[in-house]
């Protein structure tokens, strides 16, 4: 299963940026100045107990306010979102000055100043589209490292709490878990203990011609190649971050009252202005998807070619609806809530008159806007992306690169997810990275097992499971493009 890692990625955060690096008191000197720092910490000490006691009552009260950051977005990731915002804002004004009622004549732009025509223009599209590919991985990164930050201090906080009341697993446990199934299938008992004795038979007839047709017949070993079945990746769920859960539910609070009309502007010894909150809390329930298929022992004794094209498929099979339901999962239980059926609140923009790069951008604008998020990516289907990379302009430019290059996946600085599962003419733009989850109660799970009388006829049921619920955050962060 293709989710983040999270305990490891802990690990590596922890172990290069929360172990220190200095070693104290290493020297007689050292150990000199910090006993003297020691002793000075104690001296200002007392002193502050001193003050503390000779301040009048009513003026013992200190109130101390520590500047916090926005909650999960450091510094760093704020500059980069910023940065992102004014390529964006350049590109775009590039466009609006080459748009003409038959498409885009790139000889008209101005903003990049005089001597440029549509040949330079168009290369410092492209060109623009790459720093915004790269400042879009740069602002992954970050936001990568403020969530391991963030799980990091929860892990720590909640360890404070449970230490002492759980185990961690020995290496012995853990080795069994990351084990594939179909390794554990083939260390089974039930599948050591079978009888492995053959024997073979070998006629060669021999006539007056020794040949082929009557004689010996050559040998022809199959190779192990198998050539898969023709059928869609996983295209969408990579952009969901993914976080695990040992409830069989997902509940969170929601923010969903806010009253600032009263807090205005007082005078002196004026009645302060009165805010309204209220949260509401959400819940989405954790569903099943499940895939089994039945196997001889026969089938199975070819360990090489039978356990490991199982091993790729059933999983393969149980992802692919997940990555469905992502996009178009109704919600009416077993089946999970898609991003495209999330019904209130969700944002649509109509292509109507505009070209679809013009629609596109409108629709992360409503996003910013009304949803008040920054976008993260694109869905959408891969013939609807043919027709954008294929725009020209009037004198016959490729506007996305050149054909002989691998082309920019990229519209507006937005990473573009080509899915099949979503319907042509559709598009769909969201901050996947902030306002989604995919949440893992249980992991890619496979298990054998017999069913019946299946011990009689030699026969196995290899069955997968993964169960997972799906969390739309924000439905007015994402925002459809109909008409495309």
């Amino acid at each position: 299963m293709n989710f983040h890692r999270i305990k490891d990625k802990k690990r590596w955060f922890a172990a290069n940026f929360c172990t220190p690096h200095v070693k104290c008191a290493e020297t007689p000197m050292t150990g000199m100045l910090l006993g003297l720092g020691m002793v000075g910490l104690l001296i200002a000490g007392v002193a502050l107990m001193a003050l503390a006691v000779s301040m009048p009552a009513a003026a013992t009260s200190l109130a101390i306010v520590v500047p916090t950051a926005t909650v999960g977005r450091s510094k760093q990731l704020i500059e980069k979102e910023n940065e992102i915002k004014i390529k964006r804002e350049a590109l775009e004004k590039i466009f609006d000055e080459a748009k003409t009622a038959d498409g885009y004549d790139f000889n008209k732009v101005k903003c990049l100043g005089d001597g440029m025509n549509s040949a330079s223009v168009a290369d410092k599209v492209r060109a623009a589209n790459e720093e915004l590919k790269d400042l879009g991985k740069d602002r992954d990164r970050i936001a990568e490292m403020d969530q391991i930050a963030s799980d990091l201090r929860n892990s720590e906080t909640k360890a404070g709490v449970s230490r002492g009341m759980h185990s961690e697993p020995t290496d012995s446990a853990r080795g069994q878990q990351e084990k594939s199934f179909g390794e554990l299938f083939t260390e089974s008992e039930a599948y050591t203990g079978r009888n492995t004795k053959a024997t073979a038979e070998l006629n060669i007839g021999i006539k007056t011609l020794f040949e082929r047709g009557a004689g010996w017949e050559p040998e022809s070993v199959r190779s192990g190649l198998v050539v898969p079945y023709p059928v869609r990746p996983i295209q969408v769920m990579q952009l969901l971050p993914s976080i695990p859960t040992s409830q069989d539910a997902y509940k969170y609070m929601e923010h969903t009252t806010l009253d600032e009309s009263a807090v205005v502007e007082k005078s002196e010894g004026a009645a302060f202005g009165e805010a309204e909150f209220a949260l509401t809390q959400r819940t989405v329930i954790v569903e099943k998807i499940p895939a089994w298929v039945p196997v001889t022992e026969e089938q199975l004794a070819d360990v090489a070619g039978a356990q490991a094209f199982l091993n790729n498929q059933l999983p393969a099979t149980v992802m692919r609806r997940l990555d469905y339901q992502i996009l178009n999962g109704d919600g009416n239980s077993p089946n999970l809530k898609g991003i495209l059926n999330i019904g209130a609140g969700l944002q649509t923009q109509a292509k109507g008159t505009d070209d679809v790069i013009t629609a596109f951008r409108k629709a992360m604008t409503k996003i910013m806007v009304t949803g008040q998020a920054l976008p993260t990516a694109a869905v959408m289907h891969p013939n609807d992306w043919q027709d954008i990379v294929t725009i020209k302009t009037t004198d016959g430019i490729f506007i996305w690169g050149n054909p002989s290059q691998v082309s920019v996946e990229r519209i507006w600085g937005l990473q573009v997810a080509q899915a099949q599962a979503i319907a042509e003419n559709t598009g769909l733009v969201g901050a996947f990275a902030d306002y989604s989850m995919l949440v893992e109660r249980q992991g890619m799970d496979v298990q054998v097992g017999m069913v019946n009388d299946d011990f009689i006829k030699g026969k196995k049921a290899v069955r997968a499971t993964v169960r997972v619920a799906i969390v739309w955050l924000r439905p007015s962060a994402f925002c459809t493009v109909t008409g495309i």
